[in-house]
């Protein structure tokens, strides 16, 4: 970096820090935060040919110093940010109900994995921060925040995005890996938002797996887990109201995609296949869950199969199987969903329906001990399995300009979508995140909301 850029960055930060200094209260306005450093004109690509897919306009988040975004929102939460800025807010996205205005959620926060004696550690620099659901406005080509509300437990205090229970979610530590941490029964890996029409919000969370339920500021009301996870010790309710074999989630890939449905009802995507009745099983299996959840009766009324295409299909650079992911399912009328298979650097859009006659809930998939497990089928078609019929909508790895890691998915009109990737918070795995003062070496992965029009009659 120039001198002069590195003034400018220092000049920036600054004036970041004294805007969110300014914001002192749960679910305060932020504007004006976004408008810092964004990276240069909107772009537009023009399509390649009839019927193809192509970017309309992007626009970037700027730098906002993370302690200082926390600190505005729970003072004293973060005592040392180590140079990271806010970023992860690409988690999930959903319409806020004015033009260019967006509802997203931040994932657990900074975190990464270091390899301490041949075994990977999985890392928080900033242990102290709070997931937070973030309102977002696109001027131009600037991501601006409106508004930030930190999640709490029952007496008010953070989540945090610490690891849960010992032995079944990754042991948590410092920045360098050296030094554990506590985990915390309350902590939430969010990755999927819908706002409710009484103005409270639905998360998806990824430790339990979990749906929770917060209020309007951001107080969890409800955390629903599945049945046996006994969770105890967490400051809000835990009620265990999902099907038991989620409790074979893979570590890291609970629930990631939310959908709210027309008359209310919510529908998650487990993010991998269940690793039922090993890991191995579920290394190797390309049939993932997707389950539909009631607020009115508080239950899970339908379990779907969803099977991934190949992964050399979804990602033609890719060969391991464990790389496909769901990270984001739209509602798009009726019991219609737009599912996002994506790994890191690819991802296709698939339309399917849910169809009452596919709901696999409470029979022998649902059972531990059957064998094989749904996993393990090679073919669930051939074995009975009514698997959800899909069809692609669009390819977006071949569409220029859109950016890797897309989890956060929404449809602003018929035939326009909105993109936003996660960026890890500018994050890298391995010694090499951290510089010898314990300073964030920035991977320069900016948080991006992409425009994209799609072909009419999908």
């Amino acid at each position: 970096m120039s001198p002069n850029a590195a003034a400018r960055y220092r000049a920036q930060r600054s004036v970041a820090a004294a805007v969110v200094q300014r914001s002192v209260a749960a679910a305060v306005p932020l504007a004006v935060l976004a408008a810092l450093g964004t990276a240069g004109p909107a772009a537009a690509h023009t399509p390649s040919g009839p019927g193809k897919a192509y970017v309309t306009r992007t626009a970037t988040l700027g730098d906002i110093p993370l302690g200082k975004f926390s600190d505005a929102l729970l003072p004293g939460t973060v005592a040392d940010d180590r140079g990271v800025d806010l970023g992860g807010i690409g988690s999930d996205i959903c319409p806020a109900g004015r033009k260019g205005e967006f509802w997203t959620v931040t994932d657990r926060g900074p975190n990464g994995q270091i390899k301490v004696d041949g075994v990977k550690r999985r890392t928080f620099p900033v242990p102290g921060f709070d997931p937070a659901i973030v309102r977002i406005k696109v001027v131009g080509n600037a991501v601006k925040v409106l508004q930030a509300i930190p999640l709490t437990t029952s007496s008010g205090k953070p989540v945090t995005g610490l690891s849960n229970q010992p032995g079944r979610d990754e042991a948590p530590y410092t920045y360098d890996a050296r030094t554990p941490l506590a985990h915390n029964p309350n902590g939430l890996d969010t990755e999927g938002i819908v706002r409710a029409a009484d103005g409270s919000f639905w998360l998806a969370d990824e430790y339990g797996p979990s749906l929770v339920h917060v209020s309007a500021r951001g107080k969890v009301l409800t955390r629903y887990v599945p049945e046996g996870l006994k969770s105890t010790g967490a400051d809000y309710p835990v009620v265990e109201a999902l099907p038991s074999v989620l409790l074979h989630r893979k570590i890291n890939r609970g629930f990631e995609g939310l959908a709210q449905l027309p008359g209310g009802d919510l529908v998650l995507a487990v993010q991998s296949p269940l690793s039922l009745p090993d890991t191995d099983a579920g290394e190797a299996s390309r049939t993932v869950r997707l389950l539909r959840f009631s607020p009115k009766k508080k239950a899970v009324t339908a379990e779907y199969a969803y099977r991934f295409d190949p992964v050399n299909v979804v990602d033609p650079g890719e060969d391991d199987t464990s790389e496909l992911k769901i990270s984001s399912v739209v509602s798009v009328g009726g019991d219609r969903l737009l599912v996002e298979e994506r790994t890191d650097k690819a991802a296709r859009l698939q339309l399917v329906r849910l169809d009452r006659r596919a709901n696999i809930l409470g029979g022998r998939w649902d059972d531990d001990a059957t064998s094989p497990s749904l996993e393990q089928l090679q073919d669930p078609a051939a074995s009975g399995v009514p698997v959800l019929p899909k069809r692609l909508v669009v390819d977006l790895g071949t569409v220029a300009g859109v950016p890797g890691k897309i989890e956060g998915v929404a449809r602003v009109d018929h035939d326009t979508l909105v993109l936003i990737n996660d960026n890890d918070f500018g994050m890298t795995d391995g010694t090499g995140a951290f510089d010898a003062q314990g300073r964030l070496v920035d991977s320069n992965i900016e948080t991006t909301v992409t425009y994209v029009r799609v072909p009419r009659g999908w």
